[in-house]
């Protein structure tokens, strides 16, 4: 089936971005292509050598062959809600509104196929045609972002069973067997140093919920054609779904949550952790914070 984006482009994703009339004096059309130029600029500078992609690289894209879409998915991200968008656009009258669609479904991997699923002709084929996009967060919000969701909330029982055991058994003082047991009570400091710890590295890729975005989307190989921001979540959104011509009913989640993690309250996180453990942890996602032009949080003591 030919995608709904190349039947009415008929040319590569950012040649359309360009030509198209509908967006030709859209203010949000010049920040993409600035977002675009950024990334490509950081990347020629980094990235010495250009390595091939592997099957695994590819484990976050989500692909919708209706639409001619692939979106690389990032936790803590909003991932969750456009991942309902995508069963919506996906779904062939299935799913009507994203926000009926329960939480936990959007993330059953059999509800959407991820490019990794494809043959190589067909992985190339897409990656050649249909409009890429991926949604980035100010690092160290998303982090604590992640750590206030999987550490501090009691239903969390795999990740408190599978790492908080792991870093409180490491990195606390003479914890006690109950810590040790349950795994519940990890202080962010303790998380902290779990993810500058060597061992840590050593033991493979970082979950999903701390990995950079480099890491887990590859910005660098794969040209993405829109870079959207949790800052500006709502546009971006819209933008995207006029873009490859999806029904004007398909809307995306307004955000209502008053839970949020915000700069005020990362600031917060991060008062107890000394300078020193601050400019690792920055130089620990300094790519991400180049790629997407975010700028040193202020509550940063490491200049």
């Amino acid at each position: 089936m030919r995608s709904t984006w190349q039947s009415k482009a008929g040319r590569s994703p950012l040649q359309a971005l360009y030509e198209s009339d509908q967006f030709e004096q859209s203010s949000l059309q010049a920040v993409h292509q600035q977002r675009r130029e950024m990334l490509s600029n950081v990347c020629s500078r980094y990235t010495r050598k250009r390595r091939l992609l592997q099957p695994d690289d590819l484990r976050h894209l989500v692909v919708d062959d209706t639409h001619g879409l692939l979106y690389c998915y990032v936790p803590k991200v909003a991932c969750t809600n456009w991942k309902r968008v995508m069963m919506v656009l996906t779904g062939q009258g299935k799913y009507k509104d994203p926000l009926e669609i329960p939480a936990h479904e959007a993330h059953v991997p059999s509800n959407l196929r991820t490019l990794s699923e494809y043959s190589v002709p067909e992985i190339n084929s897409r990656l050649r045609s249909y409009l890429k996009f991926v949604f980035v967060r100010e690092p160290l919000e998303r982090l604590v972002s992640a750590y206030r969701n999987k550490f501090t909330l009691s239903y969390n029982t795999a990740f408190h069973k599978r790492y908080g055991t792991k870093i409180i058994r490491r990195h606390r003082h003479q914890p006690s067997e109950r810590a040790l047991e349950r795994g519940d009570d990890v202080r962010f400091e303790e998380f902290v140093y779990y993810l500058l710890d060597p061992r840590t590295q050593q033991e493979g890729p970082f979950n999903e919920h701390w990995e950079r975005v480099h890491s887990l989307c590859h910005p660098c190989i794969i040209h993405y054609d829109v870079v959207g921001k949790y800052e500006t979540l709502a546009e971006d959104a819209n933008y995207i779904l006029q873009l490859v011509g999806a029904d004007t009913s398909v809307k995306f989640p307004a955000s209502s949550k008053t839970t949020r993690t915000t700069d005020d309250m990362t600031a917060q996180f991060f008062q107890d952790i000394s300078p020193f453990y601050q400019r690792r942890l920055f130089n620990l996602y300094k790519m991400d914070y180049l790629l997407f032009n975010y700028s040193i949080p202020s509550y940063l003591r490491i200049r």
